[in-house]
């Protein structure tokens, strides 16, 4: 959550990974809060979770959906001003420079707030956030270093501006509309819907979640999104899973199965969670197949996805074991148990 101190975050995030990799998740795109210590962390073994890729901190313009302050918060922030989850910039010279300061700090990839959100407190949904010159600066330094640059997006008017700079991902897409998604569609942009995360935010658990502005926006966009699902999937864009749940929320991760399945077929919705976003990753050569060069990433289920993609939602009942990298890292099966973390050897 935006309100963690940063220690407090720190110390949930090795029970938040350990938890994704038991719901069968080995991959996870973080859009905005992961760092590169907790990248490297369960890269060199010293907590277990999921293999990350990072956007660092998402850049947004002043007002825009990573900035965090209140209508009556008069105080301004510098260039660069960076919050939990997103880096303040605005002009095109601190576009180019904190983009590059993101990939310096170990960026795989670039998010950018292209459009208003729902849980940020002076825009509105139909917003839209950077010039053109400012988005295409951005895309300019990522495409430099050979990555690209994804935008938060809920409306055409922000999904076709973000395209015509570049941008080679939308996070959300709520509002699509079938012109629009032949542009994504001919410019092979992906779309990655999170609809998990607005049904769990108006639901009676959550539904104090969020303040009663951004719980009216939230509303606004939940009842479009299988609209939008169903729309891309029925032009042919390149979709991938996504969920964006903050804080206590994440327990939800794997309900998107059951929600996409009310406007998708079982297969459809298992390549959005495996060769679309390694290809999206442009990991197309090492992640989201079994054969042979590729991670040894597998999950042994008692029952078969193809016939019912629900299953995923239910791990408990129906994931017996996570496999990364050849190593078993989640087991409800007696027969295979969780392999240790070894110890660096004292010489």
């Amino acid at each position: 959550m935006k309100s963690l101190s940063p220690n407090l975050s720190l110390l949930r995030q090795p029970n938040l990974c350990q938890s994704m990799l038991d719901r069968g998740f080995t991959t996870v795109r973080d859009c905005g809060g992961a760092t590169l210590a907790l990248k490297e962390s369960i890269e060199q073994d010293i907590i277990r979770g999921p293999r990350l890729f990072i956007a660092g901190h998402a850049l947004s313009q002043t007002g825009g959906h990573g900035d965090s302050r209140h209508k009556h918060d008069s105080n301004e922030c510098c260039g660069g001003y960076v919050g939990s989850i997103g880096r303040i910039v605005d002009g095109v010279p601190d576009c180019l420079k904190y983009t590059r300061e993101e990939i310096r700090q170990g960026s795989d990839f670039i998010k950018i707030m292209g459009g208003g959100g729902v849980a940020s407190p002076t825009d509105q949904i139909q917003h839209l956030q950077f010039s053109n010159e400012e988005i295409r600066a951005i895309v300019t330094v990522a495409e430099n270093v050979g990555t690209y640059v994804t935008s938060h997006a809920y409306t055409p008017q922000a999904i076709q501006q973000a395209i015509r700079q570049g941008v080679k991902g939308i996070e959300h897409g709520n509002l699509l509309d079938e012109p629009t998604a032949v542009i994504m569609k001919e410019n092979n942009v992906f779309l990655t819907p999170t609809l998990v995360t607005y049904a769990t935010m108006d639901s009676a658990e959550f539904r104090d979640f969020l303040p009663s502005a951004s719980a009216k926006k939230n509303r606004e966009v939940l009842y479009k999104g299988l609209d939008a699902l169903s729309l891309a999937t029925k032009i042919g864009v390149d979709i991938c899973f996504g969920t964006d749940l903050l804080g206590p929320l994440h327990c939800a991760q794997s309900k998107e199965f059951t929600i996409r399945s009310g406007v998708q077929t079982p297969l459809e919705i298992l390549k959005s969670a495996t060769v679309t976003p390694a290809r999206m990753l442009r990991q197309e050569g090492f992640l989201g197949q079994v054969a042979p060069g590729f991670a040894a990433d597998l999950l042994i289920l008692n029952a078969n996805p193809l016939e019912d993609i629900t299953v995923f939602d239910r791990p408990d009942r129906h994931l017996l074991v996570t496999i990364k990298d050849g190593r078993v890292v989640a087991s409800r099966w007696k027969q295979l148990t969780v392999e240790t973390i070894l110890l660096p050897q004292i010489e």
